[in-house]
C-alpha cells in the first residue's frame, strides 16, 4: 500500500503554468513546497522525448530539480534512528573514525537510493492533480508540515503531508513526506532495522547501492523496483 502512496504522492499535476527555471522561495516552507513540484513536473514535460527514448533521464530530473530541496543528511540520520547514537558513544578513537567514515558512505548511498526510487516513480506520470492548503503561521518553529490532497478522477483523494526543516542558514528543505497517515522515513526505518541490527552497516550501505544502480525502468514492465 505504501508504495502506491508514495507513487500519487509524486505523480501530481503538469498543468502548472510557470517554467522550470522559476527561483524556489527557501525562506518560506509553503512556497517551496509548491514552487518545487511546479518545477519538477514543467521539466518533466519538457524532457518527455528525452525519457521516452531512455528512462534514466529521470535521474537528471531529480538530481537537478528535486534533490537540492531535499535534506537527506537528516533524513539518513532519521533512517539510523538509534543507530547514530551507538556511534556517538564509541571510546575508542580509530573505531569511531571507522565508523564515521561508514555513515558519511550510508548517507552517500542513501541520497543515490532516493535518487533511484523517485526516478522510478516518475516513470508513471499522469495528469494527477493537486492542491496545496493555504500558507499558515508557523512561528519561530524550525520543522513545518505542509498539507496536500492529490487529486485523480475516478480515484478518492489522497491527503499528503510533508515535514520540511529549516536549516541554519534559513532555508526550508523537506525531509519527509506522511501518505494517509505513513511517513516515509518511520516505513524505511522499520524495513531496515532488523537488516542492520542482524547484518550491520555495511551490509545496509551494499544492499542500497545495488537498488540504486539498478535501471530506472518504466513501471509495468519487467525489472526490480528499487523501492
Amino acid at each position: 500500500m505504501f508504495k502506491h502512496l508514495l507513487a500519487s504522492v509524486l505523480l501530481v499535476s503538469a498543468s502548472f503554468a510557470q517554467a522550470s527555471t522559476n527561483k524556489v522561495q527557501m525562506d518560506e516552507p509553503y512556497k517551496m513546497v509548491q514552487q518545487v513540484a511546479e518545477n519538477t513536473f514543467n521539466r518533466i514535460s519538457q524532457d518527455q522525448s528525452l525519457i521516452k527514448d531512455d528512462a534514466e533521464q529521470l535521474r537528471v530530473v531529480v538530481e537537478e530539480e528535486l534533490l537540492p530541496y531535499i535534506d537527506y543528511n537528516y533524513a539518513a540520520y532519521k533512517v539510523l534512528g538509534s543507530y547514530i547514537q551507538k556511534i556517538s558513544s564509541i571510546k575508542d578513537a580509530a573505531e569511531k573514525e571507522k565508523e564515521i567514515a561508514k555513515l558519511r558512505q550510508f548517507i552517500e548511498v542513501f541520497k543515490n537510493y532516493l535518487v533511484a526510487t523517485y526516478a522510478g516513480v516518475f516513470t508513471q506520470y499522469k495528469n494527477q492533480k493537486v492542491e496545496f492548503e493555504p500558507v499558515q503561521s508557523i512561528g519561530d518553529n524550525k520543522v513545518a508540515i505542509v498539507k496536500t490532497k492529490i487529486i485523480e478522477e475516478g480515484k478518492p483523494d489522497i491527503n499528503i503531508a510533508f515535514k520540511v526543516k529549516k536549516g541554519k542558514e534559513g532555508e526550508w528543505r523537506a525531509f519527509d513526506m506522511v501518505a494517509e497517515g505513513i511517513s516515509l522515513l518511520d516505513a524505511k526505518q522499520s524495513e531496515l532495522h532488523g537488516i542492520l541490527r542482524k547484518e550491520g552497516l555495511d551490509y545496509v550501505i551494499d544492499l542500497l547501492d545495488k537498488k540504486s544502480k539498478l535501471p530506472i525502468q518504466f513501471r509495468g514492465k519487467s525489472g526490480d523496483d528499487p523501492a
